[in-house]
């Protein structure tokens, strides 16, 4: 249970039938499911009755598929809120709240291109080539629900940028794509590590300003 009339359950092979605590529990005749992607319901409809989250094992994290409960209140609680938002003043609101947040990706596509830059810290004879590389890193990388590590914010922007570069040359300049990677555990990582070294010291001839064959550097040849 999660708080006050709100338990966390899980699916099983039966109709209407969840695990609750290791014993299974079933819908009421008189509930409706309501899947995950409207908040706003979700938030209602949690604070003002009980309700049943429907829940499942995702990368290490428990996520939500959705809620069960009253279908009365249900409906009665999409009414609300359709009228709520159909008014000038929310929808106001809704607009405000929309500009806000192209503002706030636009900033940070700045931030994290300049971010990526100065990762790359090349000489200054391949400093166009340096923009080049973060203009398709964060093409790549940044975009809202792109769920790369530059959308994370656990970590320092200077480290997003880092691991961004990394990943996109693992895919870019290297065979990681059409590799056959034996499935034993942890071989995937060591792969992985493998190739972000090969990776870093292509890019110390860059910082370095050494001389590079564009015919035949994969770098040069990745942004062809």
């Amino acid at each position: 249970m999660t708080s006050d009339g709100e338990f966390q359950v899980w699916e099983t092979m039966r109709l209407r039938e969840f695990k609750h605590n290791g014993e299974y529990v079933t819908v009421p005749d008189t509930w409706a499911f309501v899947p995950s992607g409207d908040p706003g319901l979700t938030r209602r409809l949690k604070a003002t009755g009980e309700c049943w989250i429907v829940v499942y094992k995702r990368k290490n994290r428990i996520e939500s598929k959705g809620l069960w409960t009253d279908s009365s209140r249900i409906e009665q609680i999409k009414a609300e809120l359709e009228e709520e938002r159909s008014s000038p003043e929310y929808l106001k609101k809704l607009e405000a709240a929309r500009r806000a947040r192209i503002a706030k990706q636009d900033a940070y596509v700045v931030e994290f291109r300049q971010a990526v830059v100065d990762f790359l810290n090349f000489a200054p004879c391949y400093e166009e080539m340096a923009w080049d590389i973060a203009d398709a890193v964060t093409d790549q990388s940044v975009p809202v629900g792109s769920g790369t590590v530059a959308r994370t914010e656990r970590i320092p922007v200077e480290k997003r940028a880092e691991a961004a570069v990394i990943a996109w040359m693992r895919h870019q300049t290297t065979a990681y794509d059409h590799m056959q990677i034996a499935r034993i555990r942890g071989e995937r990582r060591n792969v992985r590590r493998e190739l972000a070294a090969q990776s870093r010291k292509l890019l110390e001839k860059y910082r370095n300003g050494e001389p590079v064959d564009p015919e035949t550097c994969p770098l040069a040849k990745a942004l062809k």
